[in-house]
């Protein structure tokens, strides 16, 4: 359990009441878990998490500044194929009927909006990543 020897519990009770992300919450009430003796087997099992993430996620508590512990790095990752001017254009379409984009439609399916993108703007996305831009749509809606 010397993992955490450097890191107090007050320190994380601290940080527990003032995480703003599920994430942080769950690594913050995994540690405290541990520091009150919880084996990782325990924890994996009671959270569904391998325990080869929690030794990480412990390892980085141990490591860092609690602020940056419990919080992801950026990852970037590939850019997007639309930019945000015709990512939003893609939003105004579906807040119209397809009709009005001349489709034979009364409602949006995510095969409509993937037709929508490669006519308009020449980029092919997977029905995958068209449902995701239509929650995304749906959440700015």
């Amino acid at each position: 359990m010397d993992k955490l020897d450097g890191v107090s519990l007050s320190a994380l009770q601290e940080h527990l009441d003032a995480a703003e992300s599920p994430k942080a919450t769950k690594r913050l009430m995994v540690a405290i878990a541990y520091k009150d003796g919880v084996p990782v087997s325990t924890l994996s099992d009671r959270y569904g998490v391998p325990e080869s993430t929690l030794y990480y996620w412990l390892d980085r508590i141990a490591d860092k500044p609690l602020s940056e512990a419990v919080e992801d790095d950026d990852r970037p990752g590939r850019p997007s194929e639309l930019d945000e001017r015709e990512r939003e254009a893609v939003f105004d379409a579906i807040a119209d009927s397809p009709e009005a984009y001349g489709f034979d439609a009364s409602s949006w399916t995510p095969e409509l909006v993937r037709k929508l993108i490669e006519r308009e703007y020449d980029v092919s996305y997977s029905l995958g990543h068209v449902r995701r831009l239509v929650r995304d749509a749906d959440e700015k809606l």
